[in-house]
């Protein structure tokens, strides 16, 4: 296993005919085949996420080349947004603490970042990677105290978690607050995966399922059937809760058990921006949406919302939310128009 890294991973497992590639312990993908092609298929990693791109075409080559060129743009986007790569855009920007000219796309998705920050109420916060640093360390230390890493050093950390402490401009990103840094990973696959899908629209494309680390469906065509979505249960994924239907929408599923920092699971990547805690309040939480930037950067908040307050921002987006409850029970939020 690798080492820890700041990500929420989607084991998402696509299933199509009789073949079955699992990805994950929260959602299982049923993919129903529309149209008589044969699909053209990538599977490969974004950002640290298992990904794949399903493209329907008549013309195989036609398909293959939309399959490099939406590669070559996964790794370009890597390159701004990525904290694996110590040359990435967001990488020199945590280590400078300053990013001059910084690239149109880390500008944008700190922008939109802003929204969803402001929207929910703080609980989308892109600065928590000072949160998970405290932690990282404190459970990558033999004999880490199971307890987890001392209330100074959480606090500590939270001083630095702020979103209206970065400071945008065409010219130049700044973190105001000395040793903050920032994590893109609740809403960066979803961008990237929109980016994908608008790629492939625009050359006339009809028929494909996106997954770059979060679920676009992309069915212009009317007479085909829509994408299946089988929501799956956290303490069994080969069995599912809830089918949805997927179309021209976006999907992405937030649990904490995904990437725990301890061994028993108790302590892992949904940082909640306002008490620094890492133990979200639901097992799972499923959201649909118009575009996968909006579904992944809601599915994080939402992790740390109670109830009332998730109900009016899925309201608000005019999406639609499957929250799974520590109790296994399941609850809906909102409908999607």
């Amino acid at each position: 296993m690798k080492a820890l890294i700041p990500t929420r991973r989607r084991f998402i497992g696509i299933i199509a005919s009789a073949s079955c590639l699992t990805l994950s312990p929260w959602a299982m993908r049923q993919a129903l085949a529309g149209s008589p092609p044969n699909p053209i298929i990538w599977r490969g990693i974004a950002l640290g996420a298992d990904a794949e791109l399903r493209i329907y075409h008549t013309d195989p080559n036609f398909a293959q080349a939309l399959i490099e060129r939406s590669i070559a743009e996964v790794h370009r986007l890597e390159q701004v947004f990525s904290l694996y790569q110590d040359d990435s855009a967001l990488s020199k920007l945590n280590r400078d603490g300053v990013l001059d000219h910084p690239p149109a796309d880390l500008l944008r998705l700190l922008s939109q970042s802003r929204q969803f920050s402001e929207r929910t109420g703080g609980a989308f916060d892109p600065s928590v990677q000072s949160l998970w640093r405290v932690y990282a360390d404190h459970f990558s230390t033999p004999n880490a105290n199971p307890a987890g890493p001392d209330q100074q050093l959480i606090d500590q950390a939270l001083a630095q978690v702020d979103y209206q402490s970065i400071d945008l401009d065409a010219a130049r990103i700044r973190l105001t607050h000395p040793g903050m840094a920032l994590t893109l990973n609740g809403i960066a696959q979803g961008y990237i995966t929109d980016r994908i899908a608008e790629m492939l629209n625009q050359a006339g494309l009809t028929h494909a399922l996106i997954d770059m680390g979060e679920l676009r469906g992309l069915n212009s065509d009317l007479a085909a059937p829509a994408w299946q979505v089988s929501l799956a249960k956290p303490d069994n994924p080969t069995q599912g809760f809830q089918t949805v239907q997927l179309r021209n929408q976006a999907l992405s599923t937030s649990g904490g058990y995904g990437t725990s920092f301890d061994t028993a699971g108790q302590f892992t990547h949904l940082f909640d921006p306002k008490t620094g805690l890492s133990q979200p309040v639901y097992r799972s939480v499923s959201v649909m949406a118009d575009n996968a930037t909006a579904a992944d950067a809601l599915s994080t908040a939402l992790s740390n919302m109670p109830m009332d307050q998730a109900r009016t921002v899925i309201e608000t987006y005019s999406a639609k939310a499957w929250l799974v409850m520590p109790d296994g029970s399941n609850i809906t939020l909102g409908k999607y128009t």
